[in-house]
């Protein structure tokens, strides 16, 4: 029999739908919430990436760490069964805290571990306020796969990151922090196939993420495309603290690609109002591939979501000089500086492009750059 009991969060008057906070008002299995955090230092030297997600209809709480030094990924990832205290965020070694909600949080990979394991402890600091991403919704034939709800900041960090026999000094005037919170419906593995698979297969995605933080702004562009450049996500907002959120119109951006590859050397990304254009430059400073160690699709060793057993804890290395296949068909998110209107900036520019992109000259999934 199930333990129905109020929980914690019940105390507080936070209810959107008559149900303990126990439960999320859906009943699908793919249920997600979930935060990411980006850490960078601004000569690309180093790239951490954490994140913990909650999903309350397979009873699963999980985290993970990756950070990108020189040609080494090292990984931390976690995962247990999920428990009653929502608040409490902390799987294994990895924990966040929030200690002023949309201003402050405390990150922290157990620093107990002896050897070259990646540990950190940080706080990250919000200097802009938190900005809406358009609502997030895909669909596979009449199924809806995709519903996130997420918004989107910039900040500074400081603390200090262990790994491999270095050290990191984190300080706000040579690193940036960016951070992504979002919940809804994702899929999670352990249900693709069936007709809808079968009858609407994926021809292509072309997706573009992207948080920049100047001295005195904030931007985030964001756009995902279809195979034909259909357009399903699209937004550019210019954030400035005390006055109004500036929209950038429709963005239009013009990527280098290694040759042989779609890994992204430059990029230049054109904003604004066609009578006066803007440019923002886009200088890669170093690549982290989220399937590899950060447990994103269509990773093999682990994936968010899927259950690995009670207190299980999972810590390695990888050498990104050998390839890894699967990373071509994923996201990847990279460091990089930023140019805009005289400024240079610091922030992530996650792309991933697969399958067809008639906009790119792409025509299917072996396709690459000249």
């Amino acid at each position: 029999m199930a333990d129905d009991r109020p929980v914690p969060l019940d105390e507080y008057p936070v209810h959107q739908v008559p149900l303990s906070m126990k439960h999320v008002a859906t009943g699908d299995r793919n249920a997600y919430d979930r935060c990411i955090f980006h850490v960078l230092d601004h000569d690309g030297r180093a790239l951490l990436i954490l994140g913990l997600g909650v999903y309350p209809n397979v009873g699963v709480i999980d985290a993970y760490a990756t950070l990108r030094a020189g040609d080494t990924l090292h990984a931390v990832r976690a995962s247990d069964a999920l428990g009653d205290d929502r608040m409490r965020l902390a799987v294994g070694p990895l924990s966040i805290e929030v200690e002023e909600p949309l201003r402050r949080f405390r990150l922290r990979c157990d620093d107990s571990v002896q050897g070259d394991s990646l540990t950190y402890d940080l706080t990250w600091t919000a200097d802009f306020p938190a900005l809406w991403e358009p609502h997030h919704l895909q669909r596979r034939g009449d199924r809806l796969t995709l519903e996130g709800r997420r918004f989107v900041q910039a900040g500074g960090v400081s603390g200090v990151v262990r790994a491999g026999g270095e050290e990191y000094r984190v300080d706000p005037a040579g690193w940036t922090g960016t951070r992504d919170r979002s919940w809804g419906v994702r899929p999670i593995p352990g249900e693709e196939g069936g007709r809808l698979a079968a009858e609407h297969p994926t021809e292509g995605f072309h997706w573009i993420w992207c948080p920049v933080r100047f001295g005195d702004r904030f931007l985030m562009v964001i756009t995902q495309e279809d195979a034909d450049g259909y357009r399903t996500l699209n937004d550019a907002t210019l954030v400035r603290p005390d006055r109004r959120d500036r929209q950038l119109g429709w963005p239009r951006t013009e990527i280098t690609y290694r040759s042989g590859t779609r890994h992204p050397e430059r990029a230049v990304v054109h904003l604004g109002d066609p009578r006066k254009p803007r440019e923002l430059e886009v200088e890669i400073l170093a690549s982290s591939p989220l399937a590899v160690g950060a447990g994103y699709p269509p990773a093999d060793d682990w994936q968010h979501g899927t259950w690995q057993g009670r207190a299980w804890t999972d810590r390695r290395t990888y050498d990104l000089t050998v390839p890894h296949p699967r990373a071509a068909y994923g996201v990847t998110d990279h460091a990089a500086r930023f140019r805009l209107d005289g400024r240079t900036g610091h922030g992530i520019f996650e792309h991933g492009s697969f399958g067809r992109h008639d906009p790119s000259g792409f025509t299917g999934f072996d396709s690459v750059a000249p």
